[in-house]
């Protein structure tokens, strides 16, 4: 146990100590200026500054940035395009068809039913580039190429799981204020115009069928009537009903067979993938499906029943209050869309099962 006179000369000796820490520190400070600088509403100011500085940096890179080059490297089927994206609102776009740009371009787009033996690029192909393999017609009617799994990096078909799809045609909602749609006025019932003819088709044996329950006006090379592109649209805006008949049945394809009819007032009769397949393009009702009916006597009974009660016709068109239809420019869409892609994806891409994909 300690005595209190310990006790009170040990607080003595602590109160001491504080009192030269004290002192020490008063005179520390008194002459010791720290270059310290305290954050102000300016040091913000300043920052915000530099974000938009930042942000009009990255405005004008971006504006600056680099034009997509996309090289048609064979006219498809011999017809030159048009190498403009004005009319899609695509910018920075650049389409051309001189070879001389091969190691510039971005994206080579390639036809495929103007592919032979050797008029592919024979230069290394660039890292940067993309080879799309562009094709509208059906497997039926595209051969097969060797090794064409190993050719490409990108698709541009009909088929909407392709990288780059483009349909022969599409709807868009009606803008507006737009004048109303009016059906012309009609005098046949049903029309078929048609140039590629072989009896094992599945529409030339529909056709011979249905002919048997109802008259079908006809024109075409098939029967000797070869017709102008004026002369289709009068002859089809003129038919109550159109045979849009497909020359193969697979998924997707879908041609003008159909859209041409649509956008000239008339109601296609269709023959080709299921009916399901159709309306993942068009609406239900705008259309008529050969599969919707046992038999080609049935449907003609339909058909001469539509005649008689124009309400229930005009049902078939209830579809232009809400849409119009927009058909793709061949190879010009094609271009466009591939420069688009190619924008928006600049990783590396390989299609290493084309062959399985298209021809199944």
């Amino acid at each position: 146990m300690s005595c209190p006179c310990s006790q009170t000369t040990l607080l003595r000796r602590v109160a001491l100590r504080c009192v030269v820490v004290s002192c020490f520190a008063g005179f520390f400070f008194m002459y010791y200026k720290p270059d310290i600088s305290f954050p102000s509403f300016d040091v913000y100011m300043k920052r915000d500054n530099r974000s938009k500085q930042h942000a009009n940096a990255t405005d004008v890179q971006e504006d600056a940035e680099p034009e997509t080059v996309v090289l048609i490297w064979m006219w498809p089927f011999g017809f030159k395009l048009n190498l403009s994206c004005d009319t899609y609102n695509v910018k920075r776009c650049v389409l051309t068809a001189d070879k001389s740009l091969y190691d510039k371009a971005h994206g080579v787009l390639i036809h495929h039913r103007d592919i032979r033996g050797d008029n592919l690029p024979k230069d290394p192909r660039p890292w940067f580039q993309k080879w799309v393999w562009f094709n509208m017609e059906s497997p039926s009617n595209s051969h097969d190429i060797p090794h064409i799994d190993e050719l490409f990096n990108l698709t541009c078909n009909y088929r909407l799981d392709s990288n780059i799809p483009v349909p022969y045609g599409h709807l868009e909602p009606r803008a507006s204020g737009e004048e109303t749609f009016q059906v012309p006025p009609k005098d046949k019932l049903v029309c078929w115009i048609v140039s590629n003819w072989h009896v094992q088709f599945r529409r030339v044996q529909f056709y011979n069928e249905l002919k048997k329950h109802v008259n079908i006006s006809v024109y075409g090379k098939a029967f000797e009537q070869p017709t102008s592109e004026e002369e289709y649209d009068r002859i089809v805006s003129g038919c109550k009903f159109y045979l849009s008949l497909e020359n193969s049945v697979h998924q997707d394809y879908i041609s003008d067979k159909l859209y041409r009819p649509m956008i000239l007032g008339t109601v296609p009769i269709t023959l080709g993938p299921p009916r399901q397949n159709y309306e993942d393009h068009v609406p239900a009702d705008s259309f008529i499906h050969v599969e919707d009916f046992r038999t080609a006597k049935h449907l003609a009974e339909r058909l001469l029943d539509l005649d008689r009660d124009d309400d229930e016709y005009m049902r078939y068109f209830d579809w232009r209050k809400r849409f119009d239809v927009t058909r793709a420019d061949f190879g010009r869409t094609h271009a466009c869309r591939t420069c688009t892609y190619l924008q928006r994806n600049r990783g590396y891409q390989a299609c290493r099962n084309l062959k399985e994909w298209f021809w199944g």
